[in-house]
């Protein structure tokens, strides 16, 4: 009897043990899957947001667009402005000006901040399409481009990368609000959006604001392996 007594009191523990002490594979897993989400995976927007500095910003002395050189220069030298290089990038169907080989006269856009589809045509309506830097630049001389040479500030304004093809009026809404401020009206759009300014961001040194890195990690917890965007230089 004694025996059965203590084996039973030995079963009883080890059985208490398994329910309070053994972990459980599901609650590892759970909790490793939020870290992941508020993290963000290894190459990740998300996980380059977090090396960003975070300062407040400075406007002194005041933004002014001349301080980005002349809108829409011929940087890479290929004959054609900047403007006309995104817009046959982006536009699908273009046709362009015969006497030059660059002016776009029309074509078509799927706006990537409302997913319209936009048919432009220059004689019509030029501004029906704009050229948005995704990272204003009057945002990016308040978060330390007012230091950068005239040089970096006119290699910025025209970078590939930073430019997209956009319907008029919402890059007008847009204006030189941070992601604080304005989000593309496309839920769909956001993420890749964010993740663009995040990679620009990161690549030219430039930090955001507290507001701004709140708004960045809200829309990128939601695709938390979404890849940085806008890491490397257009050739």
């Amino acid at each position: 009897m004694l025996l059965l007594a203590v084996a039973t009191a030995l079963v009883a523990c080890d059985s208490r043990g398994d329910q309070t002490g053994a972990a459980d594979p599901g609650a590892a897993s759970a909790a490793g899957a939020a870290g992941a989400t508020s993290r963000g995976a290894a190459g990740s927007a998300l996980a380059l947001l977090a090396t960003l500095p975070v300062r407040a910003e400075d406007n002194s002395p005041k933004y002014q667009r001349d301080e980005f050189g002349t809108p829409w220069s011929d940087v890479d030298h290929n004959g054609c402005d900047t403007r006309n290089d995104i817009l046959r990038r982006d536009l699908r169907s273009t046709t362009v000006r015969r006497s030059d080989g660059c002016t776009v006269l029309t074509g078509e856009l799927t706006d990537p901040y409302t997913t319209r589809i936009i048919r432009f045509d220059r004689s019509r309506n030029a501004s029906a399409v704009q050229i948005d830097h995704v990272v204003p630049l009057a945002d990016a001389w308040r978060t330390g481009a007012l230091n950068w040479t005239d040089a970096q500030r006119l290699q910025f304004a025209n970078d590939p990368e930073n430019l997209l093809a956009v319907d008029g009026p919402t890059n007008q809404r847009k204006s030189d609000h941070d992601a604080a401020e304005w989000l593309p009206p496309s839920p769909g759009e956001q993420c890749p959006y964010i993740a663009r300014q995040v990679g620009l961001k990161s690549r030219y040194h430039l930090w955001v604001v507290a507001a701004e890195a709140q708004a960045m990690r809200a829309v990128l917890q939601k695709c938390s392996a979404q890849p940085a965007l806008g890491t490397t230089a257009a050739h």
